[in-house]
C-alpha cells in the first residue's frame, strides 16, 4: 500500500463560487467592524494582536456596501445572463448599472426624474441589503447622477476610491467566458461611478485574478497572471503596477524576507492603507499571499496534500487584511474574496460562518450566479 498523500480533489465550481461570496462577506464583517479605526485603537479595543475573531465583538456583526454591492453586482449579471439564456442579447453593463440604481434605492438616495426605473428583482426584498453601511461617496454620487457612466464619457472622473475593486469579483465568477471579456465587463463597470483609469484598471486586475483562480490555476500563477496582464497594457496605471509589484516582492516566500510578515504600520507604509483602488488591491494580495502555506518548489498550496489547512489560511490572511489603520472592510473582503475562489467553501471556518449576517442571502444569490452558469 502507498504511503503518499493523496492529493485532494480541486474545489467545483459551484464551491468556488459559494466561498468566493461568502469568503468575501465574512472578510468585510469582521473588518467593518474597525473600518475607521486606526492600529492603536485597534489594538487598546481588542489587544496587541488586534481583531483576531468574531468572538471579540461585543455586538452582532454586519457587512458592509462593499458585500451589498458585490451581491447586486451578482444580481446584474443573472439578469442579464438569463436574458442570455432564453436567446435575447442583452448589454450586460446596462443590466449591472440597473441592479446599482436597485441599491442605490436603498440607501435612501434620489435619482433624476430621467433615470430609468428598473423592475424589482428578488433581491431587493431582502432586509439585510436594505441598511446603509458606510456607502462610499463616489458610489453614491455616479449613480445619483442618472446617467450611466463609462470609459468615454466617465462620471466622477478623478475618483479612484476602492468601490470599483471591492464589488468586482463576481465578474471572474463566470465561467467559460475570455478573460478579455472579464477585464472588460469589469472595468466598464467599474465607469458606472469611477472614472479614473486607476480604479478601472484595479477592478479589471481583481477580476481576472478571480477569473483565474476559478479556471484552477494555482494562487501564485493567478496573482503572476493579473499582474503580466495589468503591466502589460499600453495604457497601464503606473500607480497601480508600482503597488502590486510592491505587494509580489514583500510576499515572495523564496526571496530575502521569506517568513517575515510585514506588521500594521509596515503594511500601510508599503502599500497604502486601502482607500484606493490599487491600495486595496495590493494589500489583500499581500495579506492572502503573505500568509499562504510553504510551497514545496512550483507546486501551490491548493494542490498539495501535505498539511494544507485553508480554514487556517483563511483566518490568517484575514486577520492581516483587517488588523491596520485604514479600510479594514475593503482590504478583508477583498482577501476573503481571493480565498474562497482558490480553495471553495472548505475555507471557511464554521464558527465564524456562524457570526455571518443573512447568509441565506449571499448563498441565494451565490444559487442563482450557479444556476444561469453551471448548472
Amino acid at each position: 500500500m502507498s504511503t503518499e498523500p493523496s492529493t485532494p480533489p480541486l474545489p467545483t465550481p459551484q464551491s468556488r463560487i459559494h466561498g468566493c461570496l461568502l469568503g468575501g462577506a465574512l472578510g468585510d464583517s469582521l473588518g467593518y467592524a474597525v473600518e475607521f479605526d486606526d492600529i492603536s485603537t485597534i489594538r487598546s479595543r481588542f489587544g496587541p494582536g488586534g481583531l483576531q475573531d468574531f468572538s471579540a465583538l461585543d455586538a452582532d456583526s454586519h457587512f458592509s456596501d462593499d458585500t451589498q454591492m458585490t451581491l447586486y453586482t451578482v444580481d446584474g449579471l443573472v439578469e442579464a445572463l438569463e436574458w442570455a439564456n432564453a436567446g435575447t442579447a442583452a448589454d450586460a453593463n446596462a443590466c449591472v448599472w440597473l441592479a446599482y440604481l436597485r441599491w442605490l434605492a436603498t440607501q435612501g438616495v434620489p435619482v433624476p426624474p430621467s433615470a430609468p426605473v428598473p423592475q424589482p428583482r428578488w433581491i431587493d426584498g431582502q432586509a439585510a441589503l436594505k441598511h446603509r453601511r458606510a456607502p462610499g461617496n463616489a458610489c453614491l454620487s455616479g449613480l445619483a447622477s442618472g446617467e450611466m457612466g463609462t470609459v468615454y464619457r466617465p462620471v466622477n472622473p478623478e475618483s479612484k476610491g476602492c468601490g470599483t475593486v471591492m464589488r468586482s469579483a463576481p465578474f471572474g465568477l463566470i465561467p467559460h467566458i475570455p478573460a478579455d471579456a472579464v477585464y472588460k465587463l469589469s472595468t466598464d463597470a467599474a465607469s458606472l461611478t469611477h472614472g479614473h483609469r486607476s480604479a478601472r484598471q484595479s477592478a479589471g486586475t481583481f477580476s481576472l485574478l478571480i477569473h483565474a483562480l476559478v479556471s484552477g490555476q494555482s494562487l501564485p500563477e493567478a496573482a503572476d497572471y493579473a499582474f503580466a496582464h495589468a503591466r502589460g497594457r499600453d495604457d497601464a496605471e503606473p500607480a497601480l503596477i508600482d503597488r502590486l509589484e510592491r505587494a509580489l516582492q514583500l510576499a515572495d516566500v523564496s526571496g530575502p524576507a521569506a517568513g517575515a510578515r510585514l506588521g500594521p504600520e509596515e503594511l500601510v507604509r508599503e502599500l497604502g492603507e486601502g482607500w484606493v483602488a490599487e491600495e486595496a488591491l495590493a494589500v489583500a494580495l499581500y495579506a492572502v499571499l503573505a500568509t499562504a502555506p510553504a510551497r514545496d518548489g512550483a507546486g501551490d498550496a491548493a494542490r498539495e496534500p501535505a498539511g494544507i489547512d485553508p480554514q487556517s489560511h483563511f483566518r490568517e490572511a484575514i486577520v492581516l487584511a483587517v488588523n491596520h489603520s485604514g479600510d479594514s472592510d475593503s482590504t478583508a473582503s477583498i482577501a476573503g474574496n481571493i480565498l474562497g475562489a482558490l480553495y471553495g467553501e472548505e475555507c471557511l471556518p464554521a464558527e465564524w460562518l456562524e457570526f455571518l449576517e443573512a447568509p441565506e442571502v449571499i448563498r441565494g444569490m451565490a444559487g442563482q450566479l450557479v444556476k444561469v452558469t453551471i448548472a
